[in-house]
C-alpha cells in the first residue's frame, strides 16, 4: 500500500499488515499514520489524492467558520482513532480556492471520504463524535 508522508510528501510503500506498527517514512523518518489530520494546500491535494492506499477523509472548512471550528477537535480526535483506516486531511477552503471548486464545495463544513480518487460519502455540518464515528464506520466500512 502506498503512503503519504505527512511530513515531506515523500510516497512510501508499507505491507498492509504493517499499518499497527508504526511505519515511518523512509526519506525524512517521520510517522507515516501519527494520527493527526494533514493540511492540504492545492499543491498537495492530488499528491494526497493520488497515491494513499488508504481512504481520505476530508473537512472542508475555513477560519472565519465558528462550526468549524467547532468541530475541529472531534476531527482530530477521531483521526487518532481511526489512523489506520483512513487518513484525514484538512481543506482550508479559503487557501485551496483550486480544491474546493472542483468538489464544488458550497457550505462548510463539508465533510467528505473518498476513496481510490473516488467520492463515497459526503455531509454537510459538522457533528457530534458519536455520530462521525458512526458515519465513518458506515462508509470505511463500505
Amino acid at each position: 500500500m502506498e503512503l503519504t508522508c505527512p511530513s515531506c510528501g515523500a510516497i512510501n510503500r508499507v505491507p498492509e499488515e504493517r499499518l499497527q506498527s508504526r511505519p515511518v517514512c523512509g526519506k525524512c523518518k517521520t510517522l507515516l499514520l501519527n494520527g493527526q489530520p494533514i493540511a492540504a494546500s492545492d499543491a498537495s491535494f492530488q499528491r494526497l489524492l493520488d497515491r494513499n492506499g488508504l481512504p481520505l477523509v476530508l473537512d472542508f472548512w475555513a477560519s472565519w467558520c465558528g462550526p468549524c471550528q467547532q468541530f475541529a477537535p472531534t476531527f482530530q480526535s477521531t483521526a487518532a482513532a481511526f489512523a489506520t483506516q483512513a487518513r484525514f486531511v484538512k481543506v482550508d477552503t479559503e487557501a485551496c480556492p483550486q480544491t474546493a471548486a472542483r468538489f464544488q464545495i458550497r457550505s462548510i463544513p463539508t465533510l467528505m471520504i473518498v476513496k481510490d480518487g473516488k467520492e463515497v460519502a459526503r455531509l454537510s455540518g459538522a457533528l457530534p463524535k458519536a455520530q462521525f464515528e458512526q458515519w465513518l464506520n458506515q462508509h470505511l466500512r463500505a
